[in-house]
């Protein structure tokens, strides 16, 4: 199977910024956000395909509401995004989003509420392509028991956000 990658035009670019959960890469593509990535993360994209470094005021907004969401300030990011993925993909990461903070669904839940109630393990699949992570909140589904299952900055990070999110979880991932 073929991945297909991005390649860095000149209007991609990335900035790395750290975070109490590790060092994110931050990429614009168009002067909106199109991706988030953390350190190791699965699926994510060869580092060529970020374009150049740079500082855009994009990068500035996005820096602080990382930091007000990472402080317990901000439950709800209000972003311009650009996310390049399939429409089935598209709905999935939007619907995402509908998670409300400090909750999680299941795949199946995530499913029923598109309309397709049979269709769990392809909205786990295009929940984990999910370019900009935290940000469209993908660590807010978990297995259909509950438990915490595959996340693609490690199931850590995903105690730590989903912690964060409540209200218990620690200064710093450690």
């Amino acid at each position: 199977m073929s991945t297909a990658t991005t390649k860095p035009t000149a209007t991609t670019v990335h900035t790395v910024v750290d975070s109490p959960c590790g060092l994110l890469t931050l990429v614009a593509r168009e002067g909106e956000l199109s991706g988030l990535y953390m350190t190791d993360q699965r699926h994510r994209p060869p580092s060529e395909s970020f374009g150049p470094r740079a500082d855009l005021p994009a990068f500035d907004r996005v820096e602080e509401q990382l930091a007000a969401y990472f402080d317990g300030d901000l439950s709800a990011f209000d972003l311009p995004l650009n996310m390049a993925g399939t429409p089935f993909q598209k709905r999935v990461w939007a619907a995402l989003c509908d998670i409300p903070y400090g909750q999680t669904a299941t795949y199946g839940e995530l499913a029923a509420a598109m309309g397709h109630p049979t269709a769990s393990r392809a909205v786990g699949l295009a929940n984990g392509k999910n370019p900009i992570s935290i940000i469209v909140p993908c660590h807010r589904v978990v297995g259909s028991d509950g438990s915490l299952t595959g996340y693609g900055g490690g199931l850590t990070r995903k105690r730590w956000l989903l912690d964060l999110e409540r209200g218990t979880q620690q200064p710093t991932l450690t």
